[in-house]
C-alpha cells in the first residue's frame, strides 16, 4: 500500500495546461438547460460564475476511456486504483467575469494526494488547482477535490443522511429528468456513465437511479443566487455530502446571512437531507 501511494504521490506538482475561447454556444445551451429566458449573449457579456465549467472539455478518443465513461487514468490525474471516482468539492475564486469572445487559459496543477479511510473503506483524495486567465487577466481560481472510493458491494446499506434546514429565504424545486442529465453531460463533454446509463448504475455501481452531477448542483445553487441576490459572488466553498437521483425531486435552497457579507447555500434530496452544501461570500 505505502509504495503505490509513494507511486501516486509522484503526481504531486504535475502541471497541465489548455486554451478555449469563451464561444456563445454553450452559454445559450446552459441557460436553457437551467430553464433560464436569457437575451441572447453577445461579445463582451459577462459568463455566469461557475460556468467556466464549460471550457477546457477532455476530449480523448473512444479508444482511450475507462469501463466507466472516464478517460483511462495515469494521464493528468494519478493513477488511483480505487474504482469509483467522483466530485467531492471545492473552492472557487471569482476575480473578474469571464466574457463572451475572450481568449482562455488555464492552468491545472496536482496540489494533493492524500489518503483516507471513512465508513465505507478506503479512500484517495485528489486536488487540483486551475488558475483561469482571460485577455491575460487571473478570473477564476479553483481549487477542486476528487474522491475515489471502493467499489459498492450488494447489500451495502445506503448512507446516512443528515437532515438539511427546512426553512429557507430561496428555494427552487427540481426535476432532474434523464434529458437535463444528458443535456449537462453533453455540454461538459462528461462520459461518466453513472449519469447517463441506467443499467451501469443499477449493476455497476449499485445506485438506484442515475446520479445528478455534482457540478449541475454547485451550479444550480450560484444560479439560485443569481435569480434573488444582485450582489456579484467572490468566493464560493462547497462540498458533496450524498447523492441525488433521477428518480427523486430535489430543491435548491438559500440563506443570506444576517450581516450580509455571505450566503449559506444548500441541495436536498427527497428525504429531506443534504446533498450538498456551500457558502457564497460576497
Amino acid at each position: 500500500m505505502q509504495d503505490n501511494l509513494d507511486h501516486l504521490r509522484q503526481w504531486i506538482g504535475r502541471k497541465e495546461t489548455r486554451i478555449d475561447v469563451a464561444t456563445t454556444w454553450p452559454v445559450v445551451a446552459l441557460a436553457a438547460t437551467l430553464d433560464r429566458h436569457d437575451p441572447a449573449p453577445v461579445n463582451g457579456d459577462p459568463i455566469p460564475p461557475g460556468w467556466h465549467w464549460l471550457y477546457f472539455l477532455e476530449a480523448k478518443p473512444a479508444s482511450e476511456l475507462g469501463p466507466d465513461g472516464h478517460p483511462r487514468r495515469g494521464g493528468f490525474l494519478p493513477p488511483v486504483a480505487l474504482p469509483r471516482r467522483m466530485w467531492a468539492g471545492g473552492r472557487i475564486e471569482f476575480r473578474r467575469d469571464l466574457k463572451i469572445g475572450e481568449a482562455l487559459r488555464r492552468d491545472s496543477e496536482i496540489l494533493s494526494v492524500q489518503p483516507k479511510h471513512g465508513k465505507s473503506g478506503s479512500l484517495v483524495f485528489v486536488t487540483v488547482r486551475h488558475t483561469v486567465h482571460a485577455a491575460d487577466d487571473i478570473a477564476v481560481v479553483e481549487e477542486h477535490d476528487i474522491v475515489y472510493r471502493e467499489a459498492a458491494r450488494p447489500g451495502d446499506p445506503p448512507a446516512q443522511g443528515k437532515p438539511a434546514p427546512q426553512s429557507a429565504a430561496w428555494r427552487r424545486e427540481i426535476t432532474p429528468d434523464p434529458v437535463t442529465l444528458f443535456r449537462f453531460s453533453a455540454l461538459t463533454f462528461n462520459g461518466h456513465r453513472i449519469h447517463y446509463d441506467l443499467d451501469y448504475c443499477r449493476h455497476d455501481e449499485n445506485y438506484p437511479g442515475l446520479v445528478v452531477h455534482g457540478p449541475l448542483q454547485t451550479v444550480l445553487m450560484l444560479d439560485l443566487l443569481r435569480r434573488n441576490e444582485p450582489r456579484p459572488v467572490k468566493k464560493f466553498e462547497y462540498r458533496a455530502l450524498h447523492p441525488v437521483f433521477h428518480t427523486e425531486r430535489f430543491t435548491v435552497n438559500g440563506n443570506p446571512d444576517a450581516d450580509g457579507s455571505k450566503a449559506e447555500l444548500w441541495t436536498t434530496n427527497a428525504a429531506g437531507n443534504y446533498a450538498m452544501a456551500g457558502t457564497a461570500y460576497f
